[in-house]
């Protein structure tokens, strides 16, 4: 599944970023860019080009889909979390939930 989510995005490379032993300001000098700019990427505060997208990745060794897509196993989770949200809700608040959800989903059609 293709993310546009900055915030997830921005965690996703500090992750890989952190797994790689390199600090913001080693990322950021072989992407050309400024620590700051490099820094409110990971924070999710700025959107960027394909370019520096593309930049940011060859600098850490990766492909764009690494931080670009969510595997199964990650949506999986994410589904499990939201259904334990929506199971600890009280009734009324679960059929609202539900309501809203179906109306979004019809409105894919």
């Amino acid at each position: 599944m293709l993310l546009f989510d900055l915030r997830r995005i921005g965690n996703q490379l500090l992750a890989i970023r952190k797994r790689s032993g390199l600090t913001q300001a080693d990322v950021a000098e072989a992407a050309g860019l400024s620590d700051r700019t490099y820094a409110d990427i990971e924070r999710g505060t700025v959107n960027m080009r394909i370019e520096t997208i593309l930049r940011i990745c060859n600098a850490l060794y990766i492909t764009p889909d690494e931080i670009l897509t969510q595997s199964d196993a990650q949506m999986t989770t994410q589904q499990e979390e939201i259904l334990a949200r929506l199971n600890a809700c009280n009734p009324k608040d679960k059929e609202t939930a539900l309501r809203l959800l179906s109306v979004y989903l019809q409105s894919l059609d």
